[in-house]
């Protein structure tokens, strides 16, 4: 019996169909994750494409077809192919000539098995033709999705050797796909190799991390990797039983997952620290604020809407579930504005100068303290503190 993709919408696109027909039937069928995933009834983010075709033939019928192409990894025989559905990764097949763990050298290859064979998981090993929509598995990926079960494709150690990525990517598809107990020899190879993780670009490391946090329940993985002396390696800081407990206080009311806030809970809260994993995950200044604000946590963060006006919503949604407290204060609430200037204090007498800032501030802490109330009641309290500096 053939094996064929179910149906799923992005099949029908038409620019893919003329994208196909631009190559030749013969010269390409679809791989990796769109396969993957739409076997598992998943909606499919990224569509691949592999051909036997040399990457410069793939350029030219790609742009004789009426798309732009875009030579995102020529070298690599890769070629992106713009489309009005979305863009379109078109891969030359290929086999390994050399790898040193960071970086391979490919040459060209004809047989599509070969091309699997270079591939790191069972699971993203599948290929599909565009037309039939028959699936073809040389390693029992198929079987694999089936079992919820990860593997690597041939020795696993070997796989690990040609890409050191390969560990933390392990992990994540673990998270994502896999079942627990996981294959034992793939955990071994992970723990055999994890000092490899050092000769890693921080940025591949960061990225991989984050991609890993961002699932829906990473925290057993996690934990696993803890086990096995690979989280020791990329995050020596980290607390894998705090982490469980922000995903289950996620869960428990409803917030979505976050990567940013399941590597604060990772982490203890110090500030300097979390700056320094920041820098070594090479975040952007906008998240290393963000995971600062979350170290810098204390017991006096119950006050949910006080939290967001001082920090922002999101560094406040952070603390309070790091601290386990109710987040649905925040719920339609929109952040309010101090509706108190200082020309409005100078006009009542008091000189420009600190001594207006000092009662803004305290005007401000009054009306924060109050609930954030009307004008008219901010009126009033800037009285009482008028009144305070008179008496």
């Amino acid at each position: 019996m053939v094996d064929t993709l179910p149906h799923s919408d992005w099949l029908d696109r038409t620019d893919l169909a003329a994208l196909v027909k631009a190559l030749g039937r013969d010269n390409a069928r679809y791989v990796g994750g769109a396969v993957r995933d739409t076997l598992l009834g998943l909606p499919v983010k990224d569509i691949d494409i592999a051909s036997p075709l040399d990457p410069r033939e793939v350029m030219a019928r790609v742009r004789k077809a009426g798309f732009q192409p875009i030579p995102t990894g020529i070298e690599h025989g890769t070629i992106t192919a713009i489309l009005p559905g979305g863009p379109v990764e078109i891969t030359t097949l290929r086999h390994d000539v050399s790898t040193d763990g960071r970086r391979a050298t490919v040459a060209f290859a004809s047989e599509w098995q070969d091309d699997a064979a270079r591939r790191d998981f069972t699971i993203n090993a599948l290929y599909a033709d565009p037309e039939t929509r028959e699936v073809f598995d040389y390693f029992g990926g198929k079987g694999d999705l089936t079992a919820r079960r990860l593997r690597f494709i041939g020795d696993p150690h070997q796989r690990i050797r040609e890409d050191h990525l390969r560990i933390l990517r392990y992990f994540r598809f673990q998270a994502r796909f896999g079942s627990l107990p996981a294959d034992a020899t793939a955990e071994q190879a992970c723990a055999d190799l994890a000092a490899t993780l050092k000769g890693l670009s921080r940025e591949r490391v960061g990225m991989e991390m984050m991609n890993l946090l961002g699932l829906r329940d990473p925290a057993p993985t996690v934990a696993r990797m803890a086990e096995l002396g690979v989280l020791a390696v990329v995050l020596p800081e980290a607390d894998v039983a705090a982490l469980a407990a922000l995903v289950a206080e996620e869960q428990r009311q409803g917030i979505a997952p976050d990567a940013l806030r399941r590597l604060a809970a990772l982490l203890p809260p110090d500030v300097p620290l979390a700056e320094q994993v920041a820098s070594r995950f090479r975040l952007s200044g906008a998240q290393k604020k963000r995971l600062a604000l979350a170290a810098g946590r204390n017991d006096q963060d119950a006050n949910a809407r006080a939290l967001a006006y001082r920090l922002g919503r999101d560094a406040a949604l952070d603390r309070l579930l790091l601290a386990g407290a109710s987040t649905a204060p925040l719920e339609g609430w929109d952040i309010p504005i101090f509706p108190l200037k200082g020309g409005a204090i100078v006009a009542r007498g008091i000189k420009a100068g600190p001594a207006v800032a000092r009662t803004l501030q305290a005007v401000e802490a009054r009306w924060i303290a109050e609930g954030f109330p009307d004008e008219t009641r901010v009126g009033e309290l800037l009285d009482v503190e008028l009144a305070k500096g008179a008496a």
